[in-house]
């Protein structure tokens, strides 16, 4: 299998199970799995009947109705814990209070069995709380001494591998001008006759 082979998708199941996951992850699922289950064994032991031999044991008491309809209480508590997880409260202190409820009315609360899951299942729905949304993290500022630094661009008279500084350019040499050059100048800028060539010196002579 090499590096450029896709990744083969999750078939469906794994799909939904992730979606399954995703949606438990989100309510109080086994707190209402467990008041559910709970109504079950008081619903079902009054009106039960136990074969033995040829004898037919009746379970059903006066507190059938009761039993009844604690036991509905109980399963629609679990299941609104499924789909109203904003009652999860209200529902786990209800869902205590019918499985005390159920010892005296529905045969000991189906035989504890209903008793049980509906205390543990609506102490977990009390104390469910839901997790913190996770947020985002803002980028972390980069060190003094990280990123990325400008690069050096190298000078025209600089060539790669260079470390020697520049030097100036000498000026080009200018050639001495010709002595009679030189005394033609003087000439064309003493217009006064007080330059030290003619003999003044600087004054004027008199008369």
């Amino acid at each position: 299998m090499s590096a450029e082979t896709p990744a083969a998708d999750p078939g469906q199941f794994t799909h939904r199970r992730q979606q399954f996951r995703a949606w438990r992850g989100d309510r109080p699922f086994w707190a209402g799995l467990y008041v559910l289950l709970s109504g079950l064994p008081i619903i079902y032991f009054p009106y039960f009947h136990l074969q033995v031999g040829h004898l037919t044991l009746a379970m059903s008491t006066t507190a059938g109705a009761g039993s009844l309809i604690i036991g509905v209480l109980l399963m629609v508590l679990g299941v609104s814990l499924w789909f109203q997880a904003h009652v999860r409260t209200f529902a786990g202190v209800a869902a205590i209070l019918l499985g005390l409820v159920s010892l005296p009315v529905a045969n000991f609360g189906g035989f504890i069995m209903g008793f049980l899951l509906a205390l543990v299942g609506g102490a977990m729905a009390v104390a469910w709380a839901p997790g913190a949304t996770p947020q985002a993290q803002p980028p972390a500022p980069a060190a003094p001494g990280e990123g990325d630094a400008p690069a050096a661009v190298p000078l025209p008279q600089q060539q790669a591998g260079d470390t020697a500084p520049l030097s100036p350019q000498p000026a080009a040499d200018t050639a001495p001008l010709p002595p009679q050059a030189v005394d033609a100048a003087h000439k064309s800028n003493d217009l006064s006759k007080t330059s030290p060539a003619n003999g003044a010196n600087g004054r004027h002579s008199a008369g």
